[in-house]
Parts: structure tokens; C-alpha cells; sequence
């Protein structure tokens, strides 16, 4: 066979658009890239680039270290993610615990597992490991539900502790507000009224 043959080199580039288009397909299926896309659209600026060429070049460096982005580690991040879902179900929560939902400044991107922060978490604020509920880790935030009566000293420590080198920086998260319905209808009254016959 003939490396240099045009038909061999049309499929090898049908495999690797396919390959890319997988790649591409599963992470955007598994992760939010919020933070890659300022990213990206700041280097682009920089460079003063269009975002597509930042693409084109992003394509090249892969094609040159394909390792950094591949089917098995994308896959193993969405088999983390539903094996996370599983474990941190409230259903082993022990009775009369009122929880109250947390951010720790944690993520797939600081390496972190459910096991780890579980681990920390009981270590360093003495919580029931069977009180720590709905863990979502996020690339780089993580999602928890601890019990309500956390005393102000421990909060204040545990916003101090690091994994893998990056603080929890603890903060509770504010439960939304549900959404008013007819909201045009109740501020009529500070719409101007208009009076007829009257110039």
C-alpha cells in the first residue's frame, strides 16, 4: 500500500475529524466549559486572533500530545460524575438533620475525589460522614449539603483547609428566590397613568 496514495490520505483524514468530532462531542457532554471559553476568548484576544484560529491552533497542539485529551479520560470523568451521584444520595442521612447547601472552591480540576473531600470534611469539622449529602463536583466547584448548626469556628477553618493544594473557601449558598409570577401586573401602579381629553 501507498502512504502517499490520496485515498488513503482522505480517510486518515475522515478518522481523525471523526476521532476529534467524538472527543469534542463528550466533553462537552461531561464538563462546563465556562471557564475555557473566557479563556480562550482572552488569549484570542491577546493575540489578537479570531476565536477559530485559537481553535485551529488548540487542534494542532492536540494533534502534536493527543494524550491530553482522550476518549478514556473523558469517558472516565462521566463514569466519575453518575458514580458520584450514586454515592451521595441523602438516603443514609441520619434522621432530624436539617442540611444547608455549600460551595467549596474544589473541582475535577484541582484533582479531587468525593472520598477526599468526605475524608477532610470529617477530619477537620467533626460531621457525621453519614450527614455530608448531594456531593456535585464541578471542574472547578464543588456542591454539598452539611448539616444546618455548623458552629462559626469550624466554618471559619474550614474555609482555610486545602486539597491537593487549593483552599475549600467554604460559602453557603443562598437558596433561590422562586421566580413572581405576573410581575408586569403588579407594578402598574408606578406606571404613569394616562389621562384622556388632557394635552
Amino acid at each position: 500500500m501507498n502512504k502517499n496514495d490520496p485515498a488513503m490520505t482522505f480517510n486518515t483524514q475522515d478518522d481523525k475529524k471523526k476521532r476529534i468530532k467524538d472527543q469534542v462531542q463528550a466533553v462537552i457532554a461531561s464538563k462546563s466549559l465556562d471557564n475555557q471559553r473566557v479563556l480562550i476568548n482572552a488569549i484570542a484576544a491577546e493575540l489578537k486572533i479570531t476565536v477559530l484560529d485559537c481553535a485551529a491552533a488548540l487542534v494542532v497542539l492536540h494533534e502534536a500530545s493527543p494524550d491530553t485529551i482522550s476518549p478514556s479520560h473523558t469517558s472516565q470523568v462521566h463514569a466519575q460524575k453518575q458514580k458520584l451521584d450514586e454515592k451521595s444520595s441523602p438516603n443514609n442521612l441520619l434522621p432530624g438533620i436539617r442540611l444547608v447547601r455549600y460551595r467549596l472552591d474544589v473541582g475535577f480540576q484541582h484533582k479531587v475525589t468525593l472520598d477526599e473531600i468526605k475524608k477532610i470534611l470529617v477530619e477537620e469539622s467533626g460531621v457525621d460522614i453519614k450527614n455530608i449529602a448531594n456531593v456535585r463536583i464541578q471542574d472547578c466547584y464543588t456542591l454539598i449539603d452539611l448539616p444546618d448548626e455548623m458552629p462559626q469556628e469550624i466554618f471559619h477553618h474550614l474555609k482555610t483547609v486545602e486539597i491537593n493544594q487549593q483552599q475549600l473557601d467554604i460559602r453557603r449558598v443562598k437558596p433561590r428566590n422562586k421566580k413572581r409570577g405576573n410581575y408586569r401586573n403588579r407594578r402598574t401602579h408606578l406606571q404613569p397613568v394616562n389621562k384622556m381629553g388632557k394635552d
